[in-house]
């Protein structure tokens, strides 16, 4: 099965089907069993009809027929209730399957993501799911088709499914008998007055902003629902009768922006999970302090700015806390409430379960000095510690949170609580627009960020000139050895990254470099001294950067040194006095192993490459270049007897708008270059180029102009949010 899975790869049914019978046989030597199985399927209108059809409906049955646990049949066809080619989140997966009862036998939140993760796998595995955007996952439409017969077969416990087929009103059809019923993504405009379904179990009504309300008789009597979804309708009011919702597990009520009043929740004693993203009211009913069986509630980017005090403190079986909303004046005093306080942070410490915590604090002054004797459980964390807080920062993932610190301040004068729980355990840290950074090291020191995988640097830093100064540093203590990932963005003080010798084995692990809009920064972005500690650098993005005139510097180094052996993309764009790429002679090998290389709105820079080092772009596959008026040639010339310059990988070549190009390499085209494997040149406005292409090229193609201009979008909108417009 495994096998007949891997080879219909995820996506192609007519693959995955010759894939089956190479690994099962003919399937006719099961027919009649399996043509019993179908007759036996209520859905008729889903059981195929020609025999293509129903062949690909008994491989699929197979494949899930052989599934070796329930929990991932049950998985499956929980993703079915989503529409068609959806994009289906892998974290409301999990809340509908723990509100459902699945994953019942899993202690904790975590571990029960931990094993609908590996559902999530062996269902992919076995050729039932696909991979999605980030945190998703979809189902193919023929997979999606057979798992709806299925869930309306099941005997007790049918699932009925019209999501996102436009439906205007209630369907008729949708009554007893049913488990499960979802029909999001449509129009509905109006809810029946009575729901008639004693054994609903799942109710999926997101996504339809006409039901402005639901009827005082929708839930008559105490009932089996389970799990409810009400996200993104435009209801303002939950009716009293919400209170038979005795088994109510897990409740969505994400970006409900007319609701005026949720304290019927409070009477919901069972609820485990409750959603409430973008809950648009400033103040956050005390009520919900009465759900002592609450294991997670997420309020991300809520317009809340009033939590009652000790309504946190009473959710003690609280898991996961997601409150990256407006509230951040933790303790602070209700205006015109005399002697009412807001929840302190100390309630978040009590919380003995917690294990996730996502939280936005105005000042670290609302930290407690020091948590006696509480042990603290912080697996993952969201922390933002900053005076200036945006939706941006807000909504900044919809992902599992890593262990991630943001800040407006330096961790010196944080408490060592915060330091040992927090700080210590960071893989990112953020500083935007803080006061009183001078030198990343004394940060790195008193935070003990031995483990820290990304840093960020946003915005102001007015004292910061020289990002890391090792004049000070004990040459046998290296640095930064776990960082994988660093990005500067607006950092109008700083002059150089590096001031003095960093000793060895620092910055070992770095990956990524960015740097955006640091105006000040004039000579070499990397000088020599710092490349040679770069040895695992893959991807450099320089962007905006008004004075640097080099991007690596040379001086005193050897030119048999071997440097950025790893190095796979680099993107320049909007370097307007880049002169060149080196101040001086660069190592020849030094780009071995360089695939993308994208410059634009370099308008100083006259040429690319020297002929030497241009011999070493053997991996060079994708090059574009665009709008360097000055770019006369894209190689300088060579004095040796060399007639040609090679590019074996070399598949994807854009020039545009280079008014001055004549030649790619020499003055008088003397020197030809071999690209045997190029598919796409795309030439515009360069008036004066000599186009010697081969006729079976592709010239100016739209889908490679396309490409480019999207690659161009994502790359030049860095990990912060901020854009740079390159038009």
């Amino acid at each position: 099965m495994e096998q007949a899975a891997k080879a219909f790869g995820h996506k192609y049914m007519a693959e995955w089907n010759t894939a089956v019978s190479k690994a099962f046989g003919d399937m006719s030597d099961n027919d009649d069993e399996l043509q019993k199985a179908a007759r036996e399927v209520n859905a008729s209108q889903l059981v195929p009809t020609n025999k293509d059809e129903r062949d690909t409906f008994k491989r699929i049955q197979l494949t899930y027929n052989t599934l070796r646990f329930d929990d991932a049949k049950s998985f499956f066809l929980l993703c079915c209730m989503f529409p068609e080619d959806y994009d289906i989140p892998i974290e409301k997966l999990l809340k509908y399957s723990i509100g459902k009862g699945l994953l019942h036998y899993s202690d904790t939140l975590q571990e029960a993501r931990a094993r609908a993760h590996s559902l999530i796998a062996y269902l992919q595995a076995s050729g039932l799911l696909l991979d999605g955007k980030k945190g998703c996952i979809k189902m193919h439409c023929e997979i999606r088709n057979v798992a709806m017969s299925f869930a309306l077969s099941e005997e007790g416990h049918a699932f009925f499914i019209k999501a996102g087929c436009d439906l205007k009103d209630w369907p008729m059809d949708a009554h007893e008998g049913y488990s499960a019923i979802s029909l999001m993504g449509n129009n509905l405009n109006k809810l029946p007055e009575t729901l008639v379904c004693s054994e609903l179990q799942i109710l999926l009504l997101q996504n339809n902003d006409g039901i402005s309300e639901i009827p005082e008789t929708f839930f008559q009597s105490p009932n089996a629902l389970r799990v409810f979804d009400l996200s993104y309708t435009g209801i303002s009011v939950l009716p009293s009768s919400f209170n038979l919702l005795t088994n109510l597990q897990a409740l969505h009520l994400d970006c409900c922006n007319r609701i005026t009043d949720i304290s019927v929740l409070g009477k919901l004693k069972k609820v485990e999970i409750l959603s409430l993203r973008k809950f648009p009211h400033k103040d956050l009913p005390k009520e919900i302090g009465n759900l002592t069986s609450l294991r997670m509630l997420d309020v991300t980017g809520g317009h809340v700015h009033k939590i009652p005090s000790k309504v946190i403190s009473r959710l003690y079986r609280l898991e996961e806390l997601y409150m990256r909303c407006e509230f951040g004046d933790w303790g602070s005093k209700v205006e015109e409430a005399v002697g009412e306080t807001n929840a302190d942070f100390d309630e978040i410490i009590g919380l003995s379960h917690l294990n996730i915590l996502k939280v936005y604090i105005s000042d670290a002054a609302c930290l407690p000095i020091d948590i006696g004797n509480f042990e603290l459980n912080w697996i993952k964390f969201d922390i933002c510690i900053s005076r200036y807080f945006s939706s941006e920062l807000m909504l900044s993932s919809n992902e599992q949170p890593s262990r991630t610190l943001t800040l407006d301040r330096t961790i010196n004068g944080l408490s060592d609580w915060f330091i040992n729980i927090v700080t210590e355990k960071a893989e990112r840290l953020e500083y935007r627009e803080g006061k009183g950074l001078n030198n990343i090291l004394e940060e790195y020191e008193h935070g003990r960020l031995h483990g820290l995988k990304h840093l960020s640097l946003i915005g102001c830093h007015e004292n910061l000139e020289g990002l890391i100064d090792a004049t000070t540093w004990d040459p046998s203590k290296p640095v930064f050895e776990s960082l994988e990932e660093l990005h500067l963005l607006h950092l109008q003080c700083l002059k150089e990254l590096c001031v003095g010798e960093l000793p060895v084995g620092s910055l070992c692990k770095l990956k990524l470099l960015k740097v955006q809009t640091c105006r000040n920064l004039v000579n070499a972005l990397l000088p020599p001294k710092l490349l040679q500690r770069l040895t695992n650098l893959e991807t450099i993005f320089c962007v905006n950067m008004e004075h640097m005139k080099y991007l690596f510097g040379s001086e005193g180094l050897d030119l048999g040194t071997i440097l950025l052996t790893k190095l796979r993309e680099m993107r320049l764009c909007a370097l307007f006095e880049l002169i060149s790429i080196w101040n001086g002679p660069a190592p020849r090998a030094v780009f071995g192993n360089l695939k993308v290389l994208a410059v634009c709105k370099c308008t100083k820079l006259k040429i690319l490459f020297p002929f030497d080092v241009a011999q070493s772009l053997v991996q060079l596959e994708d090059l574009s270049i665009e709008r360097c008026p000055n770019l006369a040639r894209v190689i300088e010339a060579s004095n040796s007897f060399d007639r040609y310059i090679f590019f074996p990988q070399l598949k994807k070549l854009a020039m545009i708008n280079l008014s001055e190009l004549t030649w790619f390499c020499t003055e008088n085209g003397s020197m030809g270059i071999e690209c045997p494997l190029l598919e796409y040149l795309y030439v515009d406005e360069c008036p004066q180029f000599k186009n010697t292409a081969s006729a079976s090229v592709i010239l100016n193609d739209q889908q490679h102009l396309n490409s480019l201009a999207k690659s161009h979008a994502i790359k030049s909108k860095d990990i912060f949010g901020y854009s740079y417009n390159t038009s």
